[in-house]
């Protein structure tokens, strides 16, 4: 197959591997925050529902979550389609570990910027919005710059769920024309291109974050 035919295929998966890769990147930041924050709560029971949650999903594989959304729930009366529990299955999965990078970057701010705000009468929800959390998002970029790669890489796993991403696609074509070399080398490339994009991105909001905070505040 001439190259150029192999690549507009190739393309058509790795649009639709964004596709998930922008869905799930907001889930996954908002259990992200929102376990982290339960982690830190003075309620047990908040609490305990984080670290169910947390050591569930991360102590167990990404790809039985993935079949038990799409395969199992079912069974139970639960039904979604492949692009929804991929989604599903991707965010919680990478939300589960960006959970302990939230917890870790506010436990890592120094407790007398807390004992300060308690000093001038700030509510518990305005330290956290507007002393804590400021601080402790620059640190958590790097982590989730991480992170943000690792769901990228994890995209893979739903074309085991009939979804036609990126490596689906590649599969087929090597199956089909036997040039085995040539699409897994620019499939390499594909994935390489989209976490450049996402780690030059997560970069320009460290650096953003970092001059808010040198001038006072988030900007």
């Amino acid at each position: 197959m001439p190259l150029n035919e192999i690549l507009d295929v190739l393309l058509g998966g790795a649009m639709v591997t964004i596709k998930i890769v922008i869905m799930a990147l907001p889930l996954a930041a908002l259990m992200a925050f929102a376990a982290g924050l339960m982690r830190l709560s003075e309620q047990p029971l908040l609490r305990g529902l984080a670290v169910i949650y947390m050591e569930f999903f991360r102590g167990t594989s990404a790809l039985i979550q993935l079949y038990w959304i799409y395969f199992v729930l079912p069974l139970f009366g639960i039904s979604i389609d492949a692009i929804t529990a991929g989604v599903v299955a991707l965010g919680l999965n990478i939300g589960a570990y960006g959970s302990e990078v939230v917890r870790g970057g506010l436990l890592s701010i120094d407790k007398g910027q807390t004992e300060a705000a308690i000093a001038l009468n700030f509510t518990p929800r305005q330290r956290l919005w507007r002393i804590l959390l400021p601080q402790a998002l620059v640190g958590m970029m790097p982590p989730f710059g991480n992170l943000a790669i690792e769901l990228v890489k994890a995209t893979s796993l739903v074309s085991l769920i009939t979804i036609a991403d990126l490596t689906y696609r590649a599969k087929s074509l090597a199956d089909m024309t036997l040039q085995v070399e040539q699409i897994f080398a620019l499939v390499l490339v594909f994935y390489f291109l989209m976490a450049q994009v996402l780690t030059l991105g997560i970069r320009a909001l460290e650096k953003r974050l970092g001059k808010g905070m040198q001038r006072g505040g988030l900007t």
